[in-house]
């Protein structure tokens, strides 16, 4: 198992953010988390990212425990994280931004075919290279955000609310993305909103209802669930 959560709870000081939530992802998954604002989605991924601290549990990562760590050893370890919102430095270019992904790498030439390789998978970004961040569009900034993740050549990477806020056509050109970062050998861990989205990219689902696993399984079989139907997917 490349990356695994055990009983993680989390605390924002005496309110319980996450209760006893366990987890696995295995090299090649797409594993999505779903559920209602405030369900712990986004506290989840930033206590593997090492920006929130666990009040009880553990986080395993290719066979080391890494709920210890500060988030620039987690980056360093080879999990990178988009955040929910994108925050690209909206006063450095896109060049610039992109080369932060890259601040803890030290092989100038694979900074370099990883670069190129960005603006291949993202020609927009090679157009608009010299422009600053806060100049591009949602669709655009999203992008960038992922992109400046690759930069970090993860091996595991993590979205939160990659959708939030783009257009239906947009949607649909980062989860056309998501799939491919998936294809070339990156495993993704999927926050999303968009229930019906994520449970279509994703091969295993866990929803998360007030802190806590309350259903898991194979995405197709959750997508079937009444409850799911229900409360995530309109019915």
């Amino acid at each position: 198992m490349l990356f695994e959560i055990k009983s993680l709870s989390v605390h924002y000081n005496k309110v319980r953010a996450l209760r006893a939530v366990s987890m696995e992802v295995d090299e090649g998954d797409i594993v999505t988390l779903i559920g209602a604002n405030g369900a712990g989605k986004s506290t989840t991924l930033r206590t593997v990212s090492g920006l929130v601290r666990a009040s009880a549990g553990e986080i395993w990562f290719d066979g080391a425990r890494i709920d210890t760590l500060p988030p620039d050893e987690v980056v360093r370890r080879g999990i990178a994280h988009v955040p929910e919102g994108r925050h690209v430095f909206p006063e450095l270019t896109v060049f610039e931004n992109l080369n932060t992904g890259a601040f803890l790498r030290r092989d100038k030439d694979g900074i370099r075919q990883d670069l190129e390789a960005v603006y291949e998978r993202f020609p927009r970004l090679r157009e608009r290279r010299t422009q600053y961040g806060k100049t591009l569009s949602g669709g655009e900034q999203q992008m960038l955000a992922i992109g400046r993740a690759l930069m970090a050549r993860p091996r595991l990477l993590l979205l939160d609310e990659p959708s939030l806020g783009l257009s239906p056509v947009m949607v649909q050109e980062i989860a056309k993305i998501v799939v491919d970062i998936n294809a070339r050998g990156v495993p993704v861990v999927l926050v999303e909103q968009n229930a019906e989205l994520a449970l279509k990219l994703a091969r295993y689902a866990y929803v998360l209802e007030t802190g806590r696993v309350a259903l898991e399984g194979e995405a197709e079989r959750i997508r079937d669930d009444q409850h799911v139907r229900k409360v995530y997917l309109g019915g």
